[in-house]
């Protein structure tokens, strides 16, 4: 009998990615709500969504272009 390749063929880093984004929802749960009661009734709740996620996204580009620039030799 041949043995069974393993279940999961995914590298370890395509694996966390379901993860990560995983936080950044629960993330954005929690600051939705804050720039909700900050803004008032000016934004929706989509639109105060859409902007906690788009500000998620701009905090995690930026450490990722710090680590890059400080430690290239890990990419």
């Amino acid at each position: 009998m041949k043995p069974r390749p393993p279940a999961n063929l995914l590298p370890p880093a395509a694996q966390s990615f379901p993860r990560v984004v995983f936080l950044f929802l629960c993330t954005n749960l929690l600051v939705a709500p804050a720039v909700q009661a900050a803004t008032g009734d000016a934004l929706s709740r989509s639109q105060s969504y859409a902007l906690s996620l788009l500000g998620l996204v701009v905090v995690a580009l930026a450490t990722y272009l710090f680590v890059v620039m400080f430690q290239p030799e890990r990419f």
